[in-house]
């Protein structure tokens, strides 16, 4: 969940992101009424009071979902299973823009939700999926793919889980130059595996949120309520509970996700997702507004984004070899244009880059979000 408040240069590297994909899994059109329809194209018209799905009943496999933000505010969009499990989602719509989503479902009850603002619980609409399919991991290299993307997840939520110890010990010990220290560093593990924690309801939030996302009403705890009080109250000494709750959340996480199965498209669509969290949070330095380490973020994202995209690499150079090649390109200048504000061990801080140096940034993730947004309807083939 994000602010929507934007820099005009995030705003761009969103439109980047607006490639049109083609709908997988069948071509007709959703039917009238928001009846049956088979997979295909649906229209969501949303604004900031009504979420308009075209649909309110396809056939399982993949579908394309078409978002057209008419409102005044940045928007957000979700097919969530029972509980708030995410299936599929699409993050920082900007008024005026249309962005697609490919999610693969299977036979069952879902809601089709709108965010406006991007808080709160949305506005939801009942989805039935009918019938069989036969799931994208049922093709072996994709099945391999998801195998080995959640190797990495393990990987990374195993150290997530001893850095954040180490951050909330620093914490409760009051020690606030450790503390510091060790922020950016516990974050970093956390922004690699975000795709699949934002799957599991509120527990993304209970840890990421940021105190512009917050509802009227919401408790605010995780990461960036201690960022605040490190760097803006410079008073940690009451903050033990909520570092208590952030690694009783972060150990929550790191079981859900290691034991979750994953599909194909959930991995294409994170490798975006993730590339739209740089856009909209770290290159206006809104994600760490207070301790201005975005640039930890961002790294960790365009890691995580490429431990995806590696995991897909034998399907994707079976059926687009030339895409494998841009996107190789692409990522490696986005590397490039990264590396060069590296200072130490770490990054300099976003309130150190000039607008020309953060536009830079900020062409080098457009440039690669266009290849990227064709990695899921290539999948759903």
């Amino acid at each position: 969940m994000r602010t929507s408040i934007r820099l005009s240069f995030g705003a761009l590297a969103l439109a980047g992101l607006t490639t049109g994909l083609t709908a997988c899994g069948g071509s007709q059109a959703p039917a009238a009424g928001g009846g049956a329809a088979e997979p295909g194209k649906i229209t969501v018209a949303a604004s900031d009071t009504e979420c308009k799905v075209a649909a309110t009943e396809v056939a399982a496999g993949t579908s394309t979902f078409t978002i057209t933000n008419g409102g005044s505010k940045v928007t957000e969009f979700y097919v969530y299973a029972p509980g708030d499990r995410v299936m599929a989602e699409v993050e920082n719509i900007v008024p005026g823009l249309t962005r697609e989503l490919v999610a693969e479902l299977p036979a069952g009850t879902y809601e089709a939700v709108c965010k406006p603002g991007m808080v709160g619980k949305g506005i939801r609409n009942p989805l039935k999926v009918t019938g069989e399919h036969k799931p994208l991991s049922a093709d072996a290299k994709l099945s391999e793919a998801v195998a080995g993307y959640k190797r990495y997840v393990k990987t990374q939520s195993d150290t997530l889980l001893v850095k954040t110890q180490e951050f909330v010990d620093a914490v409760k010990a009051g020690d606030i130059a450790k503390a510091k220290e060790l922020y950016p560093v516990s974050r970093t593990y956390w922004e690699r595996i975000e795709p699949v924690a934002e799957i599991f309801g509120d527990l993304d939030p209970a840890i990421d949120a940021r105190e512009a996302d917050l509802a009227a009403g919401e408790e605010w705890t995780g990461f960036h309520r201690i960022e605040k009080d490190l760097w803006v109250g410079k008073d940690i000494s009451k903050d033990g509970p909520v570092a208590d709750k952030l690694i009783a959340d972060v150990k929550t996480i790191v079981q859900k996700a290691n034991a979750t199965e994953l599909t194909p498209l959930q991995l294409a669509n994170g490798a975006k997702g993730l590339l739209d969290e740089v856009a909209s949070g770290k290159i206006t330095g809104e994600e760490d507004i207070w301790s201005h380490t975005d640039l930890w973020d961002f790294d960790a994202n365009l890691e995580g984004s490429k431990a995806a995209v590696q995991s897909l690499r034998p399907v994707l150079e079976e059926r687009s070899p030339e895409l494998v090649k841009t996107l190789d390109e692409k990522f490696a200048a986005a590397e490039a244009a990264l590396e060069t504000h590296r200072k130490g061990d770490g990054w300099r801080l976003h309130n150190e880059l000039s607008k020309a140096e953060l536009k830079a940034l900020s062409d080098a993730i457009n440039a690669l979000a266009e290849p990227i947004s064709k990695i899921a309807p290539i999948v759903a083939k």
